[in-house]
């Protein structure tokens, strides 16, 4: 059995000593507390205020509102040259060259044509003096009106036969039908051709015509004749003139097709292209903003949050006229706006704001970028 000084020795060894402690700084803290709450006012907290934004004052500016479409360049024309007559290949230009209309550019073989036509000028000749004999007959009474129509009949198929053989050696020496470049020879030296049969492809790249399939909602803001810019592919700028506006949209994408009209003459350029086509339609009055401004309201429209004379946010739905890698351009907004730039925390509409000026840096870089 423990003796009390053991006893007491356990009860007083350190760890029970420190526990005894804490519980009675607890208690002290604990009841200076309750003290302070019931001498002490409470402090009442002061509400926060307005959050703080910049903005920009903005002036509306003209800027030409623009249809940027993507499309091909296609040739002024295409027209294969067919064989009139048929022949054998004697002569025929190489492709590459350019030809003007009208201009020979093969020669089928004569045949036996030489000879038709020198029978064709004899029995012409013959039947006209049949003909003239027939008519002094008339004249005497020896011989009817009707053997008169006979002879004049012959006479009339005789002519005929002439004229045909003429035209078929006029048709072997074959002639561009437009002017242009040739772009493929399909019949060579020696070949036979038939009549309708291809020999060669003409290509006129003089005008270029800019193919381009514009949406039905900006199609009605189009006319022929506006001035239209193609930049090609690869390089390259023309000016050109809106030469046709499909009547009917395509049914299966509501697109009207639309030809740019681009003089080719110097330097040509080839066709088949890609372009872009940007046509100017009209000049309205627009604020030039940075991308990163643009907002989303609840019905989904883009639009950008303001300032009004009173120090409130507005929504302000906006409409983009022009967009470039360093800013667009939007219309929607008055003739001076004041256009929350930078803002802590989210903002709503009517909502009071601290106003402070636009930081140095960022008008600098804005300025830097138009």
């Amino acid at each position: 059995m423990a003796s009390p000084q053991g006893l007491r020795a356990r009860f007083l060894n350190s760890t029970t000593l420190v526990f005894v402690a804490i519980i009675v700084l607890l208690t002290v803290w604990i009841g200076s507390g309750m003290l302070g709450r019931d001498d002490a006012p409470v402090a009442e907290r002061e509400p926060p205020g307005p959050p703080t934004v910049a903005v920009m004052t903005s002036e509306a500016q003209p800027v030409t509102r623009e249809i940027v479409l993507y499309g091909d360049v296609e040739p002024n024309q295409v027209t294969v040259l067919r064989a009139r007559t048929d022949g054998i290949v004697e002569e025929m230009t190489s492709t590459g060259t350019r030809v003007e209309r009208g201009e020979a550019v093969g020669q089928l073989s004569m045949d036996d044509r030489q000879a038709r036509l020198a029978r064709a000028k004899a029995q012409l000749a013959s039947a006209r003096r049949n003909y003239e004999s027939t008519m002094d007959m008339v004249e005497d009474g020896f011989v009817s009106q009707t053997e008169a129509q006979t002879r004049l009949a012959e006479l009339e198929a005789a002519r005929a036969d002439l004229r045909a053989i003429e035209l078929e050696i006029e048709n072997t020496t074959l002639r561009a039908p437009i002017g242009g470049v040739v772009n493929r020879v399909d019949a060579d030296l020696g070949a036979y051709v038939s009549m309708g049969g291809e020999v060669l492809q003409i290509v006129d790249n003089d005008p270029l015509i800019a193919v381009v399939h514009v949406h039905q909602a900006a199609a009605p803001r189009l006319r022929t004749g506006m001035p239209a810019r193609v930049d090609f592919i690869g390089g390259g700028r023309r000016q050109g003139t809106i030469r046709y506006i499909a009547p009917l949209a395509d049914a299966a994408t509501r697109t009207f097709r639309v030809e740019v009209e681009v003089d080719n003459s110097d330097p040509a350029l080839p066709s088949g292209l890609s372009a872009e086509v940007v046509i100017p339609t009209e000049t309205v009055q627009a604020h030039r903003v940075s991308p990163a401004l643009i907002r989303l309201d609840a019905r989904g429209r883009i639009g950008l949050q303001t300032v009004d004379a009173d120090d409130r946010v507005a929504f302000t739905p906006v409409e983009v006229v022009r967009a470039r890698a360093d800013g667009v351009w939007v219309t929607g907004l008055p003739e001076q706006a004041r256009v929350v730039t930078i803002s802590r925390g989210m903002l709503s509409p009517g909502q009071a704001v601290d106003v402070r000026e636009v930081p140095e840096d960022y008008l600098r870089q804005s300025e830097e970028a138009r």
